[in-house]
């Protein structure tokens, strides 16, 4: 049965970024500035840490039956992704996504305006790409197993919480992502069973793994990466991985 049951975790991981938000922006407001910044930093160097571990699934889990092809695959999904990203801008819509939702629910001036717009980008990323919400999705969608997205959305609610803290309202917005974007996957899971093998899955976490490292920097103010516009590559992965495998 495709229903509710199949999108029960994504409705509770939606849930816990909107409360984790509700507390960070009373929270929020009640912080110095300097602890704002240094939360984010946290963030930023955990995010990378999370990141590195993830994009360590070219080299290491099922992927790496393909050996050496495994890193390939992952660095060739990135690199065409990125320009597919590029051409249809996909960063830039996800950020006219939410300038139209600052205006459409905020009163502010123009800093408040940046804040809501990097807080709903940078959630929306982080809450999507991680293998939780891959592997999640898919078990959810497969058998009604919620369990996995139940975890992330204790983790997701506390990211919400400190991310909404320095960042504000934005970071709710991103519960409409992970509403679309999970819900989507547990769906195409539902209807497509068993499409989906562990090298597969292990490479759209490796190709996640270095999006991540991208937020990661972009937290710590390194450097700016359109971390968006690489979103093509999480299809691509999969698919490659796919047609190798009908190849041997």
């Amino acid at each position: 049965m495709l229903g509710a049951v199949h999108l029960t975790g994504t409705l509770v991981n939606t849930a816990a970024v909107v409360a984790g938000t509700a507390v960070g922006v009373l929270l929020g407001d009640r912080l110095p500035e300097r602890i704002r910044e240094t939360v984010i930093h946290t963030l930023g160097l955990f995010v990378c840490a999370l990141g590195v571990f993830q994009a360590a699934q070219a080299f290491t889990g099922p992927l790496s039956v393909f050996s050496r092809g495994s890193a390939l695959v992952v660095l060739l999904s990135l690199l065409v992704g990125g320009v597919i990203g590029e051409l249809i801008r996909i960063d830039d819509g996800l950020t006219r996504l939410g300038e139209a939702l600052r205006r459409r629910f905020q009163r502010g001036g123009d800093d408040d305006g940046g804040r809501f717009v990097e807080g709903f980008v940078v959630a929306s990323l982080v809450f999507c790409v991680g293998p939780l919400t891959v592997l999640g999705s898919i078990q959810d969608g497969l058998n009604g197993d919620s369990q996995l997205l139940l975890i992330k959305s204790v983790l997701d609610g506390f990211a919400a919480l400190a991310f909404s803290a320095a960042l504000g309202w934005g970071v709710g917005f991103a519960a409409l992502t992970v509403l679309v974007y999970q819900g989507a996957l547990s769906l195409a899971a539902g209807l497509g069973a068993g499409a989906f093998s562990p090298a597969m899955i292990s490479s759209m976490t490796a190709v996640g793994g270095i999006m991540v490292l991208a937020i990661g920097l972009r937290l710590l103010e390194l450097k700016t990466i359109r971390a968006a516009n690489l979103l093509p590559a999480l299809v691509l992965a999969p698919a490659t991985v796919a047609i190798m495998q009908s190849l041997r």
